[in-house]
């Protein structure tokens, strides 16, 4: 098998034209495609991933693309680590905390900031509030800074001490394979420090836990599983260079007795009598608004279906409204009076292939078929 180099444009997939932009994109494409953790055990993908970002620190660095422009590959580094050592690497370790969601190689010390702890809380609705947007206070349990150790953990008179694992740095660098990872040290969780005598308030934590009540604006079209964000609503930082978490307010639409969703559209299935189908007449049907009048024709037959433009719900993030749909049930009656039996006993007899021509039609095609 040949070990010459491919063409760095032919890696990425690039033209020779392309600009800086649509090198990172191609890059980003490929890494997550080729990554090793995301290829356990598969020798080719590894293979694939190093020669795509070799490519990339090469065309993403103006002087050595336009070298390798002129001189080809005599014209690049030579003995290519895709992780440590080449100009390149802070712009991987980019975008690879982009798809992976961590920086590979280790952080410069310094830079890193705690964050806090984001919260969810889940927030039951009635179906006029998802339709329509509301705004719900809810209460949340966080933790406010311990005023004792003023959000140290540690006893008052007392410090807590640099972690033996990590060397005060928070994470720890590992080596996998051909690049190097860094990751969050579970001994002092990423603290870089250790509490060995904890505050008697707090148990070392920092923080109390105390209840908070928050506004939630509930835009509307919401449904069931919809997750709104509140940023900065979650825990406060553990450090003071830190950034409070985010708060998840995870909907739940409650069932409505009358109603049925389906995403915009809404449906209702509305009793008549069998004089007021025959007859036709006029109803007031509910709408997520209050009542609607509706004029039901003559002859109404059960399941039809009437469309009440507009009268559904609209669609998260605006546009324009569902409509309503009122399913027409025929209601038998279960209990006659004397008179009552006797008049449909009158209207039975006088029935004929006029008044019932659905029955005539169906029983025509019944004794074609039985041939008699």
């Amino acid at each position: 098998m040949s070990t010459e180099k491919r063409d760095f444009y032919e890696v990425l997939g690039v033209s020779r034209t392309a600009s800086g932009e649509e090198i990172r994109a191609s890059f980003k494409r490929l890494a997550m495609e080729f990554h090793p953790d995301r290829n356990p055990g598969n020798h080719a993908a590894e293979e694939r991933f190093k020669e795509v970002a070799e490519a990339y620190d090469v065309l993403s660095d103006a002087e050595k693309r336009a070298r390798y422009d002129r001189f080809g590959h005599a014209g690049g580094a030579a003995g290519f680590d895709p992780f440590s050592g080449f100009a390149g690497a802070a712009s991987i370790n980019d975008i690879f905390g982009e798809i992976f969601g961590e920086v590979f190689g280790a952080h410069r010390r310094g830079q890193r900031r705690s964050r806090g702890a984001d919260l969810r809380y889940d927030l039951e609705l009635d179906l006029e509030q998802a339709a329509f947007g509301t705004t719900a206070r809810i209460e949340i349990q966080r933790p406010k800074r311990c005023e004792t150790c003023r959000g140290s953990g540690a006893r008052p008179g007392t410090q807590p001490r640099t972690c033996p694992a990590c060397g005060g740095h928070g994470e720890i660098r590992m080596q996998q394979g051909f690049f190097a990872v860094s990751r969050t040290c579970g001994q002092c969780r990423g603290e870089g420090k250790i509490i060995t005598d904890r505050c008697p308030d707090c148990g070392g934590a920092g923080g109390i836990a105390e209840k908070s009540a928050v506004d939630v604006r509930v835009p509307p079209g919401v449904d069931t599983g919809t997750r709104l964000k509140l940023r900065g609503e979650g825990e406060p930082a553990p450090s003071p260079s830190g950034e409070p978490g985010d708060l998840y307010v995870i909907v739940q639409v409650r069932e409505h007795a009358i109603f049925q969703r389906q995403e915009t559209e809404i449906v209702c299935d509305m009793p008549i009598s069998i004089a007021q189908a025959a007859l036709g007449t006029q109803v007031e049907v509910p709408t997520l608004e209050g009542p609607h009048k509706l004029k039901i024709p003559a002859g109404t037959q059960p399941g039809k279906t009437f469309r009440l433009k507009g009268k559904g719900i609209a669609p998260l993030g605006g546009g324009g409204r569902g409509d309503q749909h009122v399913r027409v049930q025929v209601e038998i009656p279960t209990r006659l009076s004397a008179e009552q039996r006797e008049l449909l006993e009158r209207f039975a007899a006088l029935s004929g292939e006029e008044t019932h021509p659905v029955a005539s039609r169906f029983w025509s095609k019944v004794s074609e078929i039985l041939g008699k």
